[in-house]
């Protein structure tokens, strides 16, 4: 087989990658190693609205659950932090149906697309990058291609043997485990957030409705706990009676949320996505970061085979990081302040915060709300919060 673009995992990054350059009438082939693209999720499947438009995805209500008009976030001792807002904000995929489409897409713009098909290597020539080696439902094949795109996940098979450092420890991965259950009780309108050292140790308790009944149910630690996410999951629902009698679906998943890939072009191979640990550190959401890297990918992806020069792919890391790597490394400082927050300070800041502060500290942007913070009084009764808020600035 001869591509110009061979892309390794249609997930979320790899679809946009593969659409956005067969469009430009380069001839991609996008695989992938499940025999049906989008299952099993990994995934809440939430997202904000504002993706469909910046990434050129149809608003198709074959994929949407349910529209969103906010988030409602729960401290330790019980204390809520209200974002609701008059129009919608965010919506709850169906990822087995929005992932394959998002394949659909690259299809229909000239891409081939290829599932269970798994790459295993590169295939190197007198030193070179040539394509990869792969076996299709068994049978080993040979794809050459003059770019090669690792979108394959969390251990990128395809970066790792390119030689690009994907490395990071295990403290910069979560464990998440999520049920999908009908559970009643909470208002469906809104996403809703537990945390707490207790609850959910460096990360939360999630209830992301998909009818007014059934909602994902799941939770997110640090993957180097010496206990599960199931266990703080399930100890969870029992300690709100909440009866996990209902279960439609259970998934796990390892969520990356530190340990940004620095080189992401080698050579002729890129990499995008959870791959290159493009995720938000703080809510471990990585779709809209997923399309965002991809963009940036396919348009240098097309001036290098434009110009013939493989070099300017280099550019792909350059605006990256320019563009979303800085927030994220923004967030990556706020999540290991928050890692050291007590309960005691955890509900101290969902009563002082504002809808508004605390979706721009998720975002990367807070400088300003942590300068208002360091004069609230709750803040100065603590030298430590002073010096804890002090680190992000």
């Amino acid at each position: 087989m001869r591509y110009d673009v061979v892309v390794v995992g249609a997930g979320i990054a790899g679809p946009i990658v593969a659409r956005n350059v067969a469009k430009e009438g380069y001839s991609v082939l996008l695989i992938d190693k499940k025999s049906a693209i989008g299952a099993p999720k990994q995934c809440a499947e939430g997202i904000t609205i504002t993706v469909f438009e910046k990434y050129d995805i149809p608003y198709d209500k074959r994929f949407i659950n349910r529209e969103i008009y906010g988030a409602k976030l729960y401290s330790p001792s019980g204390y809520e932090l209200e974002l609701r807002y008059n129009d919608v904000s965010g919506v709850i995929l169906e990822r087995k149906v929005f992932d394959k489409m998002l394949a659909f897409y690259a299809a229909r713009a000239g891409a081939d697309v290829l599932v269970r098909t798994e790459a295993v290597d590169v295939i190197r020539e007198n030193g070179a990058i040539k394509g990869i080696r792969a076996k299709h439902e068994g049978e080993p094949i040979e794809i050459y291609a003059d770019v090669i795109v690792a979108a394959d996940g969390v251990e990128s098979t395809i970066a790792r043997k390119a030689g690009i450092n994907t490395y990071a420890p295990p403290h910069e991965f979560d464990s998440a485990y999520e049920y999908e259950m009908l559970i009643e009780g909470f208002d469906p309108d809104l996403i809703h957030l537990w945390f707490g050292n207790e609850v959910a140790p460096r990360g939360y308790v999630w209830v992301f409705p998909k009818d007014e009944d059934r909602a994902n149910v799941g939770i997110g630690i640090n993957a180097d706990n010496p206990k599960t996410a199931k266990y703080y999951l399930d100890k969870w629902l029992k300690e709100n009676n909440i009866p996990a009698k209902k279960l439609l679906e259970i998934n796990v998943g390892v969520v990356p949320v530190g340990g940004i890939v620095k080189e992401l072009a080698k050579d002729n191979v890129v990499v995008v996505g959870d791959a290159a640990r493009q995720v938000n550190p703080m809510h471990g959401g990585g779709m809209a970061e997923a399309m965002e890297a991809g963009t940036i990918a396919s348009k240098w992806i097309v001036k290098a085979l434009e110009e013939e020069n493989l070099e300017l792919l280099k550019n792909y890391t350059k605006e990256w990081w320019e563009k979303d790597g800085k927030r994220l490394e923004r967030v990556l400082k706020v999540r290991k302040v928050v890692e050291k927050l007590t309960d005691e300070d955890l509900d101290v800041f969902i009563q002082v915060l504002s809808g508004a502060d605390a979706e721009k500290i998720a975002g990367g942007d807070y400088l300003e709300v942590i300068k208002a913070l360091l004069k609230h009084p709750k803040v100065l009764m603590s030298p430590r919060r002073i010096a804890l808020l002090k680190e992000l600035l």
